[in-house]
């Protein structure tokens, strides 16, 4: 991607003060276009036909109408070639998982500094994924890659891929090991030899593998 290359992107957020406050400061950068923004994922329905489509949009999830995971599951439905990039408040497993789930690319905290959100607009909108510190350059790369899945697989075990896929559900890890009549112990060292074995640092980084690979059940 060239350095002057503009993207176009639309922001979607019920707080109306942080929509304006991020409209304001992404505008200053010139390589960002903004085409439009809502308040909620139906407003966005109702907009996106009328404006140019945006190449990445910067999703809130906690949203009245229609929140973020249906938003983005409608996005990646009807317009799969646009990135969503989740901006929320929440830091814990299970929106994180959700919104990976619902077809999002990537995610950030609110907190973020602007040139953090610019970096991981372009970011995802070069390679479809922004990943932060939740998955390492290994990963990234066997993602990017579109190796095969049983080169990326090949020396998993059967308890290991099913611990994937259980990662991708709400349980936590105790009842994972209830769920494959392991001990907890059993279950942490699966964790930690999956964590080392592909560089993940955190069950989001798990799901994003279990998700990328077709392991997960729905």
């Amino acid at each position: 991607m060239t350095a002057d290359k503009i993207i176009s992107i639309a922001i979607i957020d019920d707080h109306n003060l942080f929509r304006q406050g991020m409209i304001s400061l992404l505008s200053e950068f010139k390589e960002i276009q903004i085409v439009f923004d809502a308040s909620n994922g139906q407003e966005m329905k109702d907009k996106i036909g009328c404006h140019p489509l945006p190449e990445v949009i910067l999703m809130d999830i906690n949203m009245p109408v229609m929140d973020g995971y249906e938003s983005t599951s409608w996005i990646k439905e009807h317009y799969p070639q646009i990135k969503v990039l989740a901006l929320s408040m929440f830091d814990d497993d299970k929106p994180i998982i959700n919104m990976l789930k619902s077809g999002a690319g990537g995610y950030l905290l609110k907190e973020s500094k602007t040139s953090d959100v610019v970096a991981a607009i372009k970011t995802i909108n070069e390679h479809e994924y922004f990943l932060n510190d939740l998955v390492s350059g290994r990963l990234l790369r066997n993602i990017q890659d579109n190796k095969p899945i049983q080169n990326i697989l090949a020396d998993l075990s059967a308890n290991e891929i099913k611990f994937l896929q259980l990662c991708c559900s709400e349980y936590t890890y105790k009842e994972i090991a209830d769920q494959m009549n392991l001990s907890p112990h059993t279950i942490d060292n699966y964790r930690q030899n999956l964590f080392q074995k592909f560089e993940i640092k955190s069950r989001t980084g798990l799901v994003l593998f279990a998700l990328k690979n077709e392991l997960f059940v729905l």
